[in-house]
């Protein structure tokens, strides 16, 4: 009997034990896999919103999921083997960072594995999803578009006399020759012409920032990863000829452009996050929103407009959400 009872003892604990290992392989099951063409200032305070996003939501990883993380290094043949190599490993959820990531996976997945995409300023012309409101896939995100009217009028204000604005992009990214589309547009409306220079990659970005001098007044930054890599040279550019430098997301201001409306790249990163979520506890991208930030704060950079021949009133300063003096 003692026998017997020891050995049903022995088969209740080994069930228990089981149990309890189905139940952690379970959760520490869950893969997210996360992805991004280079890495910049705005591209890491969107990567670390991510993380910390999941996190709260519990989704630690090495504790509930295993977060593959790989960055491209500015290479697009990279980036296309990345996502093959992540599909091939079909996580729960593919994130990816910047609109070239983004299409490489979706490429690469084929309709087979969740991906939720970040910063991908227009994912219609990108042909991520059918629409903001009703994605219709399986993929799903967030996105940095802004209201250009904004910048153009920013531009006016603080170099009044400037009509032909230099804007330097990747032409082979499409959420980037969408953006300089509706600038055209947008400089028409008020008197203003639009002069570009294109970069294939971070390295031409020095040469062609150097294309614009003489050409044009001023010169605005999209939010394009290649360009954004390198806003250092482009600064550079700027002082050195006298040419003030605008950029898309503030996080630039703090590396050398003059100004910029834009909004905190981590808050996305966090919003980016709370998506993955959704899809890691079951919904389907498809259904959910492309999520976007409402708040445009206006960035200075005294010291860079001093060295780019601008001087900033007092009142322009005192308007900004943050100035930089350095």
């Amino acid at each position: 009997m003692k026998r017997r009872t020891a050995f049903v003892h022995a088969l209740a604990l080994s069930a228990l034990l089981l149990s309890f290992s189905a139940t952690v392989t379970t959760a520490a099951n869950k893969t997210v896999a996360l992805t991004y063409i280079v890495e910049h200032p705005a591209i890491d305070a969107a990567r670390k919103g991510i993380v910390d996003a999941l996190a709260d939501a519990g989704f630690i990883d090495g504790k509930t999921i295993t977060l593959d993380i790989a960055s491209a290094q500015g290479s697009m043949p990279t980036q296309t083997q990345i996502a093959k190599t992540f599909a091939g490993k079909s996580p729960d959820v593919i994130v990816a960072i910047s609109t070239p990531s983004a299409q490489a996976c979706q490429a690469a997945a084929k309709g087979a594995i969740p991906i939720v995409f970040s910063a991908v300023t227009d994912p219609v012309a990108a042909k991520l999803v059918k629409s903001f409101t009703q994605p219709d896939g399986t993929l799903t995100g967030t996105s940095d578009r802004q209201p250009l009217n904004l910048t153009f009028e920013l531009i006016h204000k603080l170099t009044p006399t400037a009509t032909k604005i230099g804007v330097l992009y990747n032409a082979g990214e499409a959420n980037s020759v969408a953006q300089v589309a509706e600038m055209k547009i947008e400089a028409a409306k008020i008197g203003m012409s639009i002069v570009e220079a294109t970069a294939a990659q971070s390295a031409a970005v020095p040469d062609a920032a150097r294309s614009l001098v003489g050409k044009a007044d001023v010169i605005l930054l999209p939010t394009d990863s290649t360009v954004v890599s390198a806003v250092e040279s482009v600064v550079k550019v700027g002082v050195d000829a006298k040419i003030p430098v605008y950029a898309s997301d503030t996080n630039s201001v703090e590396r050398g452009a003059m100004a910029a409306l834009g909004f905190n790249y981590y808050k996305l990163g966090r919003l980016t996050g709370e998506i993955a979520a959704k899809v890691l506890n079951g919904a389907k991208p498809g259904d959910i929103p492309v999520g976007t930030l409402d708040s445009e704060d206006l960035y200075l950079n005294l010291a860079s407009a001093k060295k780019m021949g601008v001087t900033l009133s007092e009142a322009m300063t005192q308007s900004a959400a943050k100035v930089i003096d350095q």
